[in-house]
């Protein structure tokens, strides 16, 4: 009795991890589930949503080109500006860790140095600041040339 009573539990045990694991493969794959959403290019641009990406958190985005996968983040700043960067630096790139919010800074997961996401841009080069990504908005989309997305390639 004792036996059926542990063969039992350990049946419900792997019911559960499995369940945990299906359910995990499913969240990596559904856009928005993984906190990571793949993009596709259309007509040589992407283009998400203002209304998507206005809150003040980081929204990660992987757009794929080649079979490689190109990853970028983009955030409005406290600035009220949108800013767009490679979930990539030019130091640490090779560790493949990129960046987390913290706050109002962007923080290097392998380094653990912090970038003020209003700084992030054209003028922010170097050291661990994100990449910076080139993007445009047209009033209701950022729109990001898939051009721009290749020279990332050599981060990823």
């Amino acid at each position: 009795m004792k036996a059926a009573k542990k063969g039992f539990k350990w049946g419900i045990l792997v019911a559960v991890a499995l369940l945990a694991g299906v359910a995990t493969v499913f969240a990596l794959n559904f856009p928005g589930m993984s906190g990571v959403e793949k993009v596709k290019a259309v007509n040589g641009t992407v283009a998400i949503p203002l209304a998507k990406v206005s809150d003040g958190s980081a929204h990660f985005y992987r757009y794929t080109d080649g079979g490689k996968e190109i990853k970028f983040f983009v955030v409005k700043g406290s600035d009220g500006q949108i800013h767009t960067a490679f979930d990539a630096c030019d130091v640490c790139f090779r560790d493949k860790k990129g960046y987390v919010q913290d706050g109002d800074s962007m923080l290097c997961k392998n380094c653990g140095k912090k970038f003020q996401t209003n700084r992030i841009g054209p003028h922010a080069i170097g050291g661990c600041n994100p990449s910076y990504l080139p993007a445009a908005s047209d009033g209701r989309n950022v729109i990001v040339k898939a051009s721009d997305l290749q020279q990332g390639v050599r981060y990823f």
